[in-house]
């Protein structure tokens, strides 16, 4: 006959030396404000000049209504241009500010870090892959009719 030990047997927590990282160094966080200072260096420089390389000005004057039509479809792109070059260069001076404030490359929706590789792809990012995936779909803005 077996006697039942007076003292159950107490399991081990597993012992982890690896403690997860909450935060950038001093030194990553020098590393990508240098990603974003050059990127809002050819940022500006892309908002100063003009995208769209194919003018009309070298055809023939026959292609005059073609070309009034493309001058505002033209117009049209600059201009959408201009708030999405406005927009980009918006998020990547708040990524400047994330990176004084110590707070760059942390997840708004999770509170954990965005892993380094997508932070070099996309400096300016505040969602992780996981939560990014996690936002519902924007639905595709129907077609706006010509004038």
């Amino acid at each position: 006959m077996k006697k039942a030990d007076p003292k159950p047997k107490k399991e081990k927590a597993p012992v982890t030396d690896k403690k997860e990282k909450t935060k950038y160094s001093d030194e990553e966080l020098e590393e990508f404000r240098q990603i974003i200072l050059d990127k809002l260096a050819k940022a500006h420089t892309d908002a100063y000049t003009n995208p769209n390389e194919h003018d009309t000005n070298d055809t023939s004057p026959t292609f005059k209504v073609l070309e009034e039509g493309y001058q505002v479809l033209s117009k049209e792109e600059n201009s959408r241009f201009a708030a999405r070059q406005s927009k980009f260069i918006k998020a990547l001076e708040n990524a400047l500010i994330r990176i004084e404030n110590k707070t760059y490359g942390i997840c708004r929706a999770t509170g954990k870090l965005i892993p380094k590789e997508r932070l070099r792809s996309v400096p300016h990012a505040t969602l992780s892959i996981e939560a990014k995936k996690l936002q519902p779909k924007t639905p595709p803005r129907p077609p706006q009719p010509l004038p």
